[in-house]
């Protein structure tokens, strides 16, 4: 909750790596093909406030592949269900404009992005709206608001990997600059695998992956943990 005009939003730090995420609700029609289902619309922006690698501008090819990257997991990991985002069939729906800006990089940036999102969204309230019968007009309440349902905790672990004998968690910006290769990882809280990002580098070993994989699931859990404590202390009593 540290954007007041969001509907819901997350500061995360991991390490020096400093990324916000705001999450704005709007509402529009479905799309014809998909009548019953609402929208996500997921942004990483890397400005060039953050590092010195990046300059303003388009959003370069690294914001890119990572706001493709958040949005697999979105789809993958059925963190929310497009079907809840809708309000009336075919007339009236949700869309959830999901910003993440990194505000200091310093490596990592994928794991910081999708704890910021799912923070962000766990934190979200909509109104509740409602179609008038005889107008037609669409009606929002804003006394009486929801949190979103969110369905499954996607969290991400990235490897920094050196000539396939030595993984590092967490890598920084140094250690990424130096490794030959990184691998993210996106579990869910039932330890199942959401997505493999893996963007070419050194290969990996079937065993290697394997190793990545149960550390992935053990860090979910601390995450998780954090994440809940954090809810429950701003949550009003």
């Amino acid at each position: 909750g540290s954007i007041t005009t969001a509907d819901g939003s997350a500061l995360v730090k991991l390490g020096n790596t400093t990324v916000i995420c705001g999450v704005k609700a709007e509402l529009a029609a479905p799309a014809v093909d998909s009548a019953n289902k609402g929208y996500i619309v997921p942004n990483v922006e890397l400005p060039s406030l953050c590092a010195e690698r990046f300059r303003s501008g388009p959003p370069g090819e690294e914001a890119q592949a990572a706001s493709q990257f958040i949005a697999d997991v979105i789809e993958n990991s059925q963190m929310i269900v497009k079907e809840d985002l809708c309000i009336a069939n075919g007339k009236l729906a949700w869309v959830l404009y999901c910003d993440i800006i990194c505000l200091d990089y310093d490596g990592n940036l994928l794991d910081a992005s999708v704890f910021a999102l799912l923070a962000a969204l766990k934190n979200v309230q909509l109104p509740l709206v409602t179609i008038n019968e005889e107008s037609g007009l669409s009606e929002v309440n804003l006394k009486q608001k929801n949190p979103l349902i969110i369905r499954k905790h996607p969290v991400a672990t990235s490897f920094a990997i050196f000539d396939d004998t030595l993984l590092i968690v967490d890598p920084t910006a140094e250690e990424e600059d130096l490794a030959t290769g990184t691998v993210t990882i996106v579990t869910d809280e039932e330890g199942r695998l959401c997505s493999v990002h893996k963007p070419g580098g050194s290969p990996l070993t079937g065993a290697k992956l394997q190793d990545c994989i149960t550390r992935a699931i053990t860090r979910h859990k601390e995450v998780k943990k954090l994440i809940d404590k954090v809810i429950k202390s701003i949550t009003p009593k």
